[in-house]
């Protein structure tokens, strides 16, 4: 009797690769784990790689809350050069010598950014204005503002400066030589929502020389990082599932319920519940089945998702 006949619920870590859509990593996933039942918790942009959490069959019910956690990200950011889409996609409208920015200037300008922060999203993303994607009104010609958002940068760290000459921008058309541009390699640990290409625009816009993000790599969602990530040749050859109940036990405080309580939460009864820190709690069975996902609501369990 063939093992291959049921596709587990759980989650796949795909570790992804540049040029991909985070849609067009879930359309080979269906493909790989042959079902439908295929969704990501938070979009990774074409040009970046890292850490993509997809859900398969039931753990699709926890993408929406995983794609809540904080988030963290190796980088480069190109000081000198901006470009239309505030990394290395777009075409670069403007080049300036960065070459006199000082480490102090730059480690300011990174303070700035660091913490609670109000960041206007890069307008070449797929966040909706007036339910219409912000792209699509890009590529429409529209003229438009995208409302600043609260985002919280925990961590913004510069590991390395380097300094190097770039060519491709109106400016460097014959100048007969680049533009002196200064590659910063950074850290960031931030909350969900927070677009890595606007900090590098800001940065760069800061400092008075523009700047853009060149590479992007996910390290981690929540609790799930880069070393149990797998590539697609990887999950093709062998599809690597991380169990619901295990994920949820990695993602969530947990509850454990007596078989009483299990059918009554079942059933739709909100139980009192222990106190947790705000958020989503997962409950779990006697026999260690994950049941549900429930939040207090004054002081009883409102379910999220159901499991059992």
């Amino acid at each position: 009797m063939s093992n291959a006949a049921k596709t587990p619920d759980g989650l796949v870590i795909v570790d992804k690769p540049s040029g991909f859509t985070s849609h067009d990593v879930v359309a080979k996933m269906r493909g790989i784990a042959k079902t439908r039942r295929v969704g990501h918790a938070g979009t990774l942009d074409p040009m970046a790689t890292g850490v993509l959490v997809l859900g398969v069959e039931r753990a699709t019910k926890l993408l929406g809350h995983l794609a809540l956690t904080e988030k963290e990200y190796l980088g480069t950011i190109r000081l000198g050069q901006t470009t239309i889409t505030d990394d290395a996609e777009g075409e670069i409208t403007a080049s300036v010598d960065a070459s006199k920015v000082t480490r102090e200037q730059i480690d300011a300008g990174v303070a700035e950014l660091t913490g609670a922060i109000m960041q206007v999203p890069s307008k070449v993303s797929a966040i909706k204005i007036d339910g219409k994607r912000s792209y699509a009104r890009v590529r429409g010609g529209e003229e438009f503002e995208i409302p600043a958002r609260p985002v919280t940068v925990s961590s913004f760290q510069v590991y390395d400066v380097r300094e190097a000459t770039a060519w491709g921008s109106p400016q460097d058309e014959g100048s007969g030589g680049g533009t002196p541009v200064v590659d910063l390699v950074v850290s960031v640990v931030c909350s969900s929502g927070t677009y890595i290409r606007a900090l590098a625009r800001d940065l760069g816009a800061g400092l008075g020389v523009g700047g853009h993000l060149t590479a992007l790599r996910r390290t981690r969602v929540g609790p799930y990082k880069l070393d149990a990530a797998r590539t697609l040749d990887q999950l093709q050859e062998e599809l690597t599932v991380m169990p619901v109940a295990d994920a949820a036990t990695a993602a969530f405080p947990r509850w454990d319920v007596d078989e009483k309580r299990a059918k009554l939460l079942l059933n739709g009864v909100r139980l009192e519940m222990p106190e947790y820190p705000a958020g989503p709690v997962a409950v779990f069975g006697p026999e260690g089945t994950l049941l549900a996902l429930v939040e207090a609501q004054r002081g009883k369990a409102k379910s999220l998702a159901v499991f059992g």
